[in-house]
């Protein structure tokens, strides 16, 4: 009889109990806005900013609502107007090419390679382009880091503001320099499939104190910025305030409070991750008709989902191969649907969006498969999942021989 897994791709870990107990606490005072605090009382929202910002290296954080809202605000913070471009990945989730939309500015779409990182020839080429586009909002998507250090000299050559959209890769680096820490700002989403989880939530940071300073004007401090403690001097709001509209949007004290405990466990739980990653990429590698993505030694990841390719595959065969999984337990999520499903949209199903076909690109995420790794998977179960997908890829593969998709 064929093996089936049976566990759960949406369920995550419990809030561990220090962080239950403190949101109690925050319930029990009744104080869950942030600004809403007693003399001599400092915010559960101002100690999780101070603390990541700790964490990353950074000079500044702002707490928001939603890791979208993040992206957003960083935007509107760098000065993006209406009706301006912004470079963008071709390969990202609908919340990137929608915080760029969402502030009236026109994304224009970057390919992505074998390899599920922006193309850097293209974006050198877009760079290059008079279009006029002088931010680039660079997506890490599911975790993927380019070669920053060449998307770097290519975005400073060119005079390009980069916004690295962390939502995937908090806790991640390349050589040694956290996500989020090479471009001007760097968001971070604390969305329960995230790295930390309080149901939604979103983080900023930046060593900019005018970007710091129009962020927290943006998320609505009001006048009540002296309430931060990463925050600019108070001299550098006096430059933005009168200026800067407020755009409600931010973090309160219950999802600080869940998240300050588990920020603090952060690297534990990525090399956790990486356990799990490392046992279904390997019980993977090797399989007929599937390419697994080589990680670059400079990247330090974090493997909370995987990602492989059934490169040229009809869409047939790679919906046989879904099909097969399923019914086996295994949930997989594909890139190359005629129609968007859940959150496997593509920049050309963003029709708010203008794109331009992107043959090369077109080719890879038709080929993209996407999976989850929750923790709350035991090594034994991502030993089980590889064996599943390995011989049901391998099944189609041997069946129906793949041939380049329509």
């Amino acid at each position: 009889m064929a093996e089936r897994f049976t566990g759960s791709f949406t369920q995550q870990e419990s809030i561990p109990e220090e962080a239950i107990a403190a949101a109690v606490e925050v319930m029990r005072g009744g104080r869950l806005h942030r600004y809403n605090t007693l003399a001599g009382e400092t915010a559960e929202t101002a100690l999780l900013e101070q603390e990541f910002a700790a964490l990353t290296g950074a000079r500044f954080c702002v707490a928001v609502a939603s890791g979208g809202y993040a992206l957003g605000c960083a935007l509107r913070a760098v000065g993006v107007q209406p009706g301006e471009t912004v470079l963008t990945n071709a390969f990202t989730l609908a919340p990137v090419p929608g915080a760029i939309a969402g502030i009236g500015a026109v994304p224009v779409f970057v390919g992505v390679t074998e390899d599920l990182v922006i193309d850097l020839d293209d974006l050198a080429a877009k760079a290059d382009s008079a279009d006029g586009a002088k931010v680039l909002m660079l997506s890490h998507m599911r975790g993927h880091l380019c070669d920053m250090d060449r998307l770097m000299q290519i975005c400073d050559d060119a005079g390009i503001t980069v916004i690295e959209d962390c939502a995937h890769t908090m806790g991640a680096a390349w050589n040694g320099v956290p996500s989020g820490r090479q471009g001007a700002v760097g968001c971070y989403s604390m969305q329960t499939y995230k790295h930390v989880n309080s149901g939604e939530g979103g983080l900023l940071i930046t060593d900019d104190e005018d970007i710091a300073a129009r962020a927290i004007m943006l998320s609505g401090s009001y006048m009540l910025y002296d309430r931060h403690l990463a925050a600019p001097a108070p001299e550098v709001f006096e430059r933005v305030k009168y200026i800067t509209p407020n755009i409600s949007g931010r973090m309160d004290n219950l999802r600080a409070a869940i998240l300050r405990p588990q920020l603090r466990a952060l690297n534990a739980q990525v090399d956790r991750w990486n356990d799990r990653y490392a046992v279904v990429e390997q019980g993977l590698r090797g399989t007929p008709g599937l390419r697994l993505t080589e990680r670059p030694e400079a990247e330090r990841f974090v493997g909370s989902s995987i990602q492989f390719l059934l490169l040229d595959w009809t869409r047939d065969a790679v919906q046989e191969v879904l099909a097969r999984c399923a019914a086996r337990g295994v949930e997989l999520k594909w890139f190359g649907g005629v129609e968007p499903a859940g959150f496997t949209s593509r920049y050309d199903s963003w029709r708010y969006a203008p794109s331009q076909p992107m043959p090369s690109s077109d080719r890879v995420l038709r080929g993209i498969v996407d999976m989850r790794l929750p923790l709350t998977f035991s090594l034994e179960d991502c030993a089980l999942i590889a064996r599943i997908i390995r011989a049901e890829v391998s099944a189609v593969f041997q069946a129906t021989p793949p041939v380049q998709a329509g």
